[in-house]
């Protein structure tokens, strides 16, 4: 999968999983929704693995690299 496309899902995952976090916290007794919760976050972390084994991390999380200055900055990219 391509750097777009894996930075995109790591982010929909994210969504996903934060979403379902402020519904169980409003509905503490719904098995559903804490199956639910779970099932993104086993599949957000799967994803941030993968994007970050092949692109470098996401967050700090004890990195401290300066990588991310290597990438164009969004001005710099060439969208023609």
């Amino acid at each position: 999968m391509n750097k777009d496309k894996l930075l995109a899902r790591v982010s929909a995952l994210g969504f996903a999983m934060h979403e379902y976090r402020l519904f169980c916290d409003t509905h503490p007794d719904n098995a559903e929704a804490l199956e639910l919760l779970n099932s993104y976050k086993k599949k957000y972390q799967l994803a941030k693995e993968e994007y970050e084994k092949q692109f470098g991390p996401l967050t700090l999380n004890g990195y401290n690299s300066d990588e991310w200055l290597q990438d164009p900055w969004p001005w710099e990219n060439n969208a023609d």
